[in-house]
């Protein structure tokens, strides 16, 4: 496999008709920013719409084709890191971590060493997907710096294409453990919630109208005494959308005080949330593939405090 994705052809079909350009091709690449699909409109060739180089607001006409070449990656701005990392499964297209709490996902502006890209650099070489710009290499989803768990990465822009395309059709599965404040009653239940910046926090995300579309499953693993023990699945994979999502039904998550849940008395790593177990087709041998691991210490601490009938 090389590093760049074959030129394709997007047909406009009549659903999609008058939508913007960017957002459409937002559909197409999931992962992928809104200001890196705005940048590749206007690099030349990249994105070509009826043999003619566009602007991000052109609105799309029923039977517009549109050229898509996503260009080879260009050489990183980044530092690759020796940081040991706990390896799930590895193959020639991908890869898949346990990030710690504590650690980011990816680089931003003001942080650029210690993340999980630093790591997987040294790691994988610098074989990564170029998809998603310099500074997320490979990466398909994200979790929040003080959230544990599973992550997909991509080596190459074909399994980068590959995966992504199972997140947006929701036949990737990503599955949480919780343990949030208060008791829910109901066994199952389904937060169908637009997420969006919060209207006056802007460090933070809220429940906003007119926000994008977000909706998180949740089925009850275990009652306590003033707390509940979840298992959560999104459907979608907004920015905080399982920590907003509970603090909006004022159950927020355990450890988490941006969102409400800082009544605790024992210290943890992160909030007690962690992403446990993923499902999705490998893009290798397309064989189905559930990868799981035990909660994390911190969710087992709180699970046995919790068990004495001790508060948090």
């Amino acid at each position: 496999m090389n590093n760049k994705t074959e030129p394709f052809k997007i047909i406009v079909d009549i659903d999609d008709a008058g939508n913007r350009l960017d957002i459409l091709l937002s559909t197409f690449f999931p992962d992928m920013s809104r200001n890196r699909i705005q940048q590749l409109i206007k690099e030349s060739n990249c994105i070509i719409v009826n043999d003619n180089k566009s602007k991000s607001s052109y609105k799309v006409k029923f039977g517009d084709e549109i050229t898509v070449n996503i260009p080879e990656a260009k050489p990183l701005e980044l530092t690759s890191e020796n940081i040991p990392l706990d390896i799930r499964f590895e193959d020639v297209n991908m890869i898949v971590v346990n990030k710690p709490a504590g650690m980011l996902t990816h680089p931003t502006s003001i942080e650029k060493e210690h993340t999980l890209v630093n790591a997987l650099l040294y790691h994988c070489q610098g074989k990564l997907s170029g998809i998603n710009g310099i500074m997320r290499p490979g990466i398909l989803h994200r979790l929040d710096r003080d959230t544990s768990g599973l992550l997909m990465i991509a080596k190459n822009d074909y399994a980068h294409q590959f995966l992504s395309d199972q997140i947006k059709t929701k036949t990737a599965r990503r599955q949480y453990l919780a343990i949030l404040h208060g008791v829910i009653k109901e066994d199952t239940g389904t937060i169908n919630e637009p997420i969006d910046r919060h209207l006056t926090q802007r460090h933070k995300m809220g429940v906003v109208e007119g926000g994008k579309s977000a909706v998180t499953h949740w089925k009850v693993i275990e009652r306590f005494d003033n707390s509940t023990f979840i298992e959560a699945t999104l459907e979608t994979g907004r920015t905080h959308q399982i920590r907003v999502h509970f603090s909006h039904i004022h159950h927020p998550v355990a450890g988490d005080p941006l969102y409400g849940g800082n009544n605790i008395n024992i210290k943890l790593h992160g909030q007690a949330l962690q992403a446990y177990r993923l499902t999705f087709i490998n893009p290798t041998d397309k064989e189905k593939m559930t990868i799981e691991i035990e909660p994390e210490d911190d969710i087992k601490k709180l699970i046995r405090i919790l068990r004495k009938k001790e508060t948090i």
